[in-house]
């Protein structure tokens, strides 16, 4: 399966039903966990890996959460984490403190598992250490397809169609890896103008690794959405071929993508099945 490496989610929590939690949910939301229950242990771990964000309980049962900050801030190596606060501690003066070490945000228990996504979302960018949209084709990433996903669970049955570009390596081989990143972007193209004229802004559109696009479509329109992007896709892909002459020695295109698409009843699916069914079908 090709896909961007995923953002790497440091959590520090030292009750095991609470890191299991977060492990299974952001898991889920596409992200690469590891999971620690003494600050030692996070501290150690950070010398051999730099995680992209850190979720840190403050009561920790060797040192707490603020001793650990600071000797995360006073590492050069370590010091440009961004960290969260998980705790129960309320008071104003703890928030100062977390705040005046370079915490970036606090979150308290219990706590709202969208608040926490959005706001390590929003931390990840705003520190730039990670992008969500694709820098080829201008497409939202995996990682937002799978929240808009979760909303649609909410609201009834839906489309998904799932469009693989295939030998795109031999064809890049052969051709450059400019041309070849123009076949994606023709193909975001097409989808994206498919999807618009005859579906909704409404729905989701996005890539699923490097060589997959991915979208939903209400379940009415998924069988018109498909025999359209077909015939589209089959003009664009016959216009390279024709260009370039495309073929192998046994006179098989060397271009080629293939359309799948089905749809989800959320009263039988879960967000996980879905997930696995798409790295499945792209691995």
């Amino acid at each position: 399966m090709e896909n961007r490496i995923p953002a790497t989610i440091l959590i520090v929590e030292d009750d095991l039903d609470i890191a299991d939690m977060l492990n299974a949910y952001f898991n889920v939301q596409g992200y690469r966990i590891l999971t620690v229950n003494w600050g030692e242990d996070c501290l150690k771990l950070c010398q051999n890996e730099i995680p992209d964000i850190i979720i840190m309980d403050i009561r920790l049962p060797d040192l707490d959460g603020f001793e650990v900050v600071q000797r995360l801030k006073n590492n050069r190596k370590t010091q440009d984490i961004p960290i969260i606060f998980l705790t129960e501690l309320r008071h104003r003066e703890d928030r100062l403190r977390g705040l005046s070490l370079g915490v970036e945000d606090y979150i308290t228990k219990p706590f709202d598992f969208q608040e926490l996504r959005l706001k390590i979302r929003n931390v990840l960018l705003r520190n730039n250490r990670y992008t969500m949209m694709n820098a080829i084709t201008g497409l939202p990433e995996r990682q937002l397809f799978t929240e808009s996903l979760d909303y649609h669970l909410n609201d009834g049955a839906f489309g998904v169609v799932l469009i693989s570009v295939r030998n795109l390596d031999a064809f890049r081989d052969l051709f450059g890896f400019i041309a070849a990143d123009e076949i994606l972007r023709a193909v975001a193209l097409i989808m994206k103008d498919t999807m618009v004229q005859n579906v909704s802004n409404d729905e989701s559109l996005a890539n699923w690794g490097r060589l997959n696009f991915v979208m939903t479509t209400p379940e009415a329109k998924m069988d018109f959405f498909v025999s359209d992007v077909q015939q589209r896709l089959s003009k664009s892909f016959t216009y390279f071929q024709s260009q370039r002459e495309l073929t192998y020695m046994d006179h098989d295109p060397i271009l080629d993508y293939k359309i799948q698409s089905w749809v989800i009843d959320p009263k039988k699916e879960s967000l996980q099945k879905i997930i696995n069914d798409l790295d499945h079908l792209t691995n």
